[in-house]
């Protein structure tokens, strides 16, 4: 599974990333995660199964959607605690629940 973040730069997101893989080694799942500037997600939706916005951008989710919908992408907010708090396992299963909704 592709797991893409977005973010306002691409940086802030990538301790998360990092928690996210190691919960994703721990769950044996085969995930390929990593974090992007949110001007980077047109270019990058043809490519990815799920897109998770960080919370500083979350007010661009209507404008993610209208990429990412026609493509089937699911695009969601992460939430604003397991992002502070850089729960990985909650942020892991939060993309794996979008894609399996969609």
């Amino acid at each position: 599974m592709i797991i893409r973040l977005f973010c306002a730069a691409g940086m802030s997101t990538s301790l998360l990333v990092s928690k996210m893989q190691e919960a994703a080694k721990e769950k044996g799942k085969d995930a390929d995660i990593a974090a992007y500037p949110i001007t980077e997600l047109e270019r990058m939706v043809d490519q990815i199964d799920v897109a998770l916005l960080g919370p500083q951008v979350g007010f661009q989710l209507g404008k993610a959607k209208a990429i990412c919908e026609p493509k089937g992408v699911p695009v969601d907010v992460i939430p604003m605690a397991d992002y502070g708090m850089c729960n990985g396992m909650n942020v892991l299963k939060f993309a794996y629940k979008l894609a399996k909704n969609k």
